[in-house]
């Protein structure tokens, strides 16, 4: 019995391990039934994918490039670009209130197309054919880098893990839009600028996804390669800051969840990320950005148009610089002329005298008048003398006058010297008058004694003419000579003040010496003088401060300038080109669904998204996890990517045009793929989505409902792309200035009465 029992209980394990291993088997070819399913099924929606991106960036250039050759005129600001582009061909130096690169990649191709830069750009409508430009080429740059807009759109939705019809909605909204066509097939440099841009938000992407592959090599290739775009994106125009802002904030805000305790990772650990982050989006932007600056210098190397914007000490290291062809020491003894830096009037002085008494009842010294005077003048020589007790009597009386010495300034045709004292200007009771005295007066002389300070001078700095800046210190007080536009009254000839400052660091303190009278060619102005050397860092430092200063100083109005609240809604757009005789223009605008379709998406996100959060505050959680994490990773990357190239405008007291917001718009085209994908794809639990009632869940399957939710997006998608290329197709005249519309054709295109376009028919005609 037992061993007929043991025999039994043999047969029973052996059947068993035989069923189980059939049944392995079993599962093991359904396993492999469906990975094969379903790696075929990838494999077809990556054919599928790359079909859609390859029509998508053929369309693209045939959109930018059409009638590309049209107008053969310089259109808007072409005069700057194309101008700039031929100063570098010509090494000229120029100054711009925007960074190198893309006015770089200009010069490029022109260098390419061997063009020699002859053509200086001068005004709208000046013929291209004539001169013999290749303005072609010069916009096949732009132009190219514009119609890759489309296909990174298409791979930044596909990249942040959205199906084919979303990624083809964003690139399509891209794709059809009349503003991005307009100016990426024209020499500007926006094209460079947003296409960098969206190279930035690919690479970052791309490394986010990484994120569970921490410090491997396509990790770091990556991180590396979004610091380059970064980098790039700075160089073509100083609103690149935005990037780096959007991208910043990402970045702080992956470091923070990664600082989070529950994460488990060391204080060790959190500091290779943060150094390996701080290489990358830091040092390397960094890097890139001071690299094309270099260039830049490198480059122009010539006396330009730009000089003037520069220090004197920056213009010496350019060859043929009035510098050095007419700076000369100044020596004891000179008569020279003394210009305001700022404002450019001469030093003056003449016979007439203050009023007595201002018409504010002060009272004043009743001395020769001390003005700034704009023209040339006998009246602006001043003869420069040493101050006694300060000047060693072992030099020659004819020595030049360097960095610190104190001298006295005789006005030559009155025989007086300059001095300041302690009564009130004319028009600024909290600054010094500025008179002159005989020369005989001794009792005064200490007042007449003025120190010079050499803008960045030492002591063995020498005063020279055009190429020193310089401050005029008074021994008695210590104020700083100074002048400002204010004119005085008629008794003053309503010449400029010239007053006293306290406050003797101001920068509008300089001053320079315009020339020194009589000098002629002798052997000092007839001998070649050497180029001086520069560091880069301080030619670097010097433009960085005068790009930001002049860029916030461009607040003179344009008739086609606007505000940053109107820019979302298209309110008003700008006349690139016309040609009266045959009623063509180029009207700046973009396309008004697709421009609409995008604001109304992002106020459709912020309602969804402040339900929500609502919602969750009493309890209820109307949207999946799954998709609140997707809106706010996703959706929120893009949204925050749109206020930062938006909301900063509002802050600008510059003049703004629309162009302005071409960034932000891409932006916010991104933001309407994800509100599509939330309203047409959001789960196959969710049939409210898409019009279905709760009570036929239960009697649908899964994949009939992700069929017809499938369906619905795609039909929603083909509706909309199609409504967005007919508006397309409408605006076109106006986006490539071809012929063709009469006046009447032209005012139906009027959507809002503040689009100007001209040639339209006048209303009550």
């Amino acid at each position: 019995m037992p061993e007929h029992r043991s025999f039994r209980n043999r047969q029973e394990k052996q059947s068993s391990s035989q069923s189980e291993k059939q049944h392995s088997q079993e599962y093991d070819i359904d396993d492999k039934k469906k990975e094969s399913v379903v790696r075929f099924s990838d494999d077809k929606e990556d054919i599928l994918s790359w079909i859609v991106l390859a029509l998508l960036t053929f369309l693209g250039f045939v959109t930018r490039f059409w009638m590309i050759s049209y107008p053969d005129q310089v259109v808007f600001d072409e005069v700057h670009f194309g101008k700039f582009a031929s100063f570098y061909l010509k090494r000229q130096y120029y100054f711009d209130v925007h960074p190198p690169l893309a006015k770089l990649m200009l010069a490029g191709m022109g260098w390419l197309l061997g063009y020699d830069g002859h053509f200086e750009f001068d005004n709208i409508g000046d013929d291209y054919i004539a001169n013999d430009v290749p303005y072609m080429g010069f916009r096949a740059l732009p132009a190219t880098l514009g119609a890759l807009f489309v296909p990174l759109t298409y791979m930044i939705i596909k990249e942040s893990g959205y199906p084919i019809v979303t990624a083809l909605f964003a690139a399509g909204l891209v794709l059809f839009d009349n503003a991005l066509i307009c100016q990426t097939r024209l020499i500007l440099l926006d094209s460079m600028l947003v296409f960098f841009m969206l190279c930035t938000f690919y690479c970052y992407i791309r490394f986010y996804k990484l994120r569970l592959r921490e410090f491997s090599n396509e990790w770091y290739i990556w991180l590396i390669a979004c610091g380059v775009c970064l980098g790039l994106t700075l160089s073509v125009k100083m609103v690149g800051l935005f990037t780096v802002a959007t991208i910043g904030y990402a970045v702080l805000t992956d470091l923070w969840n990664l600082l989070d305790i529950k994460r488990g990772l060391s204080m060790t650990q959190f500091r290779k990320h943060f150094f390996a982050r701080a290489l990358g989006l830091i040092v390397v932007p960094l890097a890139i950005y001071l690299f094309w600056f270099y260039i830049h210098f490198l480059v122009l190397s010539k006396s330009g148009a730009g000089d003037a914007f520069m220090s004197p000490a920056f213009q010496e290291t350019l060859e043929g610089n009035v510098m050095s062809l007419q700076s000369y020491a100044i020596k004891y003894n000179d008569i020279i002329t003394i210009k305001h830096k700022d404002t450019s009037v001469f030093l003056h002085s003449h016979l007439a005298r203050y009023p007595l008494r201002y018409d504010d009842g002060r009272i004043s010294s009743a001395g020769q008048q001390v003005t700034g005077y704009p023209y040339e003048d006998l009246n602006n020589h001043w003869r420069v003398l040493p101050a006694e007790g300060f000047f060693d009597e072992s030099r020659p009386e004819n020595d030049t006058v360097s960095h610190g010495d104190h001298i006295l300034l005789v006005h030559v045709n009155t025989g007086t010297h300059l001095l300041t004292h302690d009564v009130a200007s004319p028009t600024m009771p909290t600054n010094q008058e500025f008179t002159t005295v005989e020369a005989n007066d001794t009792s005064r002389y200490n007042e007449t004694i003025f120190q010079v300070l050499i803008n960045d001078g030492d002591e063995d700095t020498v005063w020279k003419t055009k190429s020193s800046y310089f401050k005029l210190i008074h021994f008695d007080t210590k104020v700083a000579l100074w002048t400002h536009k204010k004119t005085l009254p008629e008794w003053g000839f309503k010449q400029q003040e010239i007053n006293g400052n306290k406050n003797s660091k101001e920068k509008s303190n300089l001053w320079y010496a315009n020339e020194i009278i009589g000098k002629s060619n002798d052997t000092e102005s007839s001998a070649p003088k050497p180029l001086k050397h520069l560091p880069f860092y301080s030619k670097f430092f010097e433009l960085q401060g005068l790009m930001i200063s002049h860029n916030s100083g461009l607040t003179k109005p344009h008739p086609y300038s606007s505000g940053p609240i109107n820019w979302p809604f298209l309110v008003r757009g700008i006349s690139f080109w016309t040609f009266g005789d045959k009623k063509q223009q180029i009207y700046f605008l973009g396309n008004p669904f697709t421009w609409w379709l995008a604001i109304g998406s992002i106020a459709v996100l912020v309602g969804v998204l402040s339900a929500d959060l609502i919602s969750r505050r009493r309890g209820i959680q109307p949207i999946p996890n799954p998709i609140r994490n997707r809106l706010y990773n996703s959706a929120g990357f893009f949204s925050i990517a749109w206020l930062f190239h938006y909301i900063p405008f509002f802050l600008m007291g510059r003049s703004l045009f629309l162009h302005h917001y071409l960034p932000g718009l891409i932006c916010s085209y991104l933001v309407a793929a994800t509100v599509f994908q939330f309203m047409f794809i959001r789960s196959i639990n969710y049939p409210i989505s898409i019009g279905l009632p709760h009570k036929s869940t239960s009697k649908i399957s899964k994949s009939v409902l992700k069929a017809n939710v499938d369906y619905l997006a795609k039909i929603c998608c083909a509706v909309l792309l199609s409504v967005a290329g007919m508006i397309f197709i409408f605006y076109a005249p106006m986006t490539y200035g071809t012929p063709g519309l009469e006046s009447d054709d032209i005012s139906r295109r009027q959507w809002l009465e503040t689009w100007d376009f001209h040639f339209q028919t006048k209303k009550g005609t």
